[in-house]
């Protein structure tokens, strides 16, 4: 749902040669197949060498519109790593050196386990674009009165369309990719796997829990009004996740973003193993310490001063680029050759 986070589509594949995804209208949802044979790549937006990802601008034939396609290498399975996954007679060796002990090898083994995890955005908007680019990060210390000032106009007037919250909380899509719905209107909330998580492998586990009360947009907004809503989320979430994961609490990383991907609030609920995106300290914060903080201090969050980060085509990179908190870094010519030969 980031990072993250979430976008207008969640996409979810063992492979990336046949993609058939919910695509959203304004209506509703509406069914669309698309097969990657079909995409027309025009632009590397991120290629991420340490999370083996890559993010791809393109279009489809035959249909209008920008395509985003995110290709990911799947982890490695612990039950693939045997006699019938990784070490089977099929799986083939090609050798690049070998001197006395060591050997280096490209490895290629069957195709049920050799799959790659397929997101597709489509149609993707402008600010879909500026969210996979590469591109510089910076850090802001953001006051209350910076955010009642610059953060928040920004807010409410650039957010991502909300609707494929809404789709969820509503029942009217990813019903079956629900783990837990609680439904009371106040406290409730549904939990389901994020856009990262492929749903299956435990080594990853990703979880998103979206609170079913309208209105709170992020951290910034909550109070001890909401206390007993963020311990049910913390509660109920690690309850369901020792029940059908057989994860305990004490493997669990809880916690809110800040700045969120979306303005509704949603919390991370990932494995401690898995080194999740958005986890460290200018941009995580752990719902325990959260609902601590508005314990000593209700309204805690309208008082601190939170950090934050920004990438330079972000749109609120140049509402405080403008008022001066922030200075764009000017590019290195030689560097920008290199990568463009």
């Amino acid at each position: 749902m980031s990072d993250a986070d979430r976008l207008n589509d969640d996409v979810t594949a063992p492979s990336c040669k046949k993609i058939k995804f919910d695509h959203q209208t304004e209506n509703g949802v509406s069914d669309v197949k698309i097969q990657l044979k079909d995409f027309i790549p025009e632009k590397i937006l991120r290629n991420n060498t340490n999370t083996k990802t890559v993010c791809v601008q393109g279009k489809f034939i035959s249909k209008s519109g920008v395509a985003i396609v995110i290709l990911e290498k799947n982890v490695f399975k612990e039950e693939d790593l045997n006699d019938k996954g990784y070490f089977s007679p099929e799986t083939v060796l090609e050798t690049y050196f070998q001197n006395d002990i060591y050997g280096n090898y490209a490895c290629f083994p069957k195709s049920s386990i050799n799959g790659v995890k397929a997101t597709i955005i489509y149609p993707a908007s402008e600010k879909h674009i500026i969210k996979y680019s590469q591109q510089e990060v910076h850090i802001v210390l953001e006051t209350p009165e910076l955010y009642e000032k610059l953060t928040l106009p920004f807010i409410k007037k650039e957010q991502f369309n909300l609707q494929w919250v809404y789709n969820i909380l509503d029942g009217t899509s990813e019903q079956d990719r629900i783990v837990h719905d609680n439904k009371c209107e106040k406290e409730g909330f549904v939990l389901l796997p994020d856009l990262k998580w492929d749903g299956l492998t435990k080594e990853t586990l990703y979880l998103l829990a979206i609170v079913r009360q309208r209105g709170i947009k992020s951290l910034r907004d909550l109070n001890e009004s909401h206390l007993p809503l963020l311990r049910r989320v913390q509660e109920e979430g690690k309850k369901k996740i020792l029940e059908k994961y057989n994860i305990r609490d004490s493997q669990l990383r809880i916690y809110l973003h800040y700045q969120p991907s979306f303005y509704h609030l949603h919390i991370h609920f990932t494995y401690l193993r898995h080194e999740a995106p958005g986890i460290y300290a200018e941009k995580s914060h752990l719902l325990s310490t959260v609902i601590d903080n508005i314990e000593m201090m209700g309204n805690y969050y309208q008082k601190a001063s939170l950090p934050f980060t920004i990438r330079e085509m972000d749109n609120i990179f140049d509402v405080y680029e403008t008022n001066g908190y922030v200075q764009r870094i000017k590019p290195n010519i030689q560097n920008t050759e290199l990568i463009d030969k």
